[in-house]
């Protein structure tokens, strides 16, 4: 039973500042509703301080199984960028 409060303990800040949902366990899902720029931008910038933190926690992300899903008829299908890529 160790391992879920160690889990806890590492990963209590990483909510810190996210204006989105974000789900963590065994795989980090953010989540959240993009219908206007502005909305594009504050994901964008969840994306972005997720990422500040994985680097000062010295951890990566795996861009390779990073995924965006895009729900609804005729929304724009906005790009996104974890780090560079």
């Amino acid at each position: 039973m160790l391992g879920p409060v160690l889990f806890n303990i590492f990963f209590v800040d990483v909510e810190s500042g996210i204006e989105c949902s974000l789900s963590k366990f065994v795989n980090t899902r953010l989540c959240g509703v993009v219908d206007i720029l502005e909305e594009r931008e504050t994901f964008q910038r969840d994306l972005d301080r997720l990422e500040r933190w994985a680097r000062v926690k010295l951890m990566k992300f795996n861009k390779d199984k990073c995924k965006v899903l895009h729900l609804g008829w005729g929304k724009p299908k906005h790009k996104y960028r974890l780090a560079r890529e």
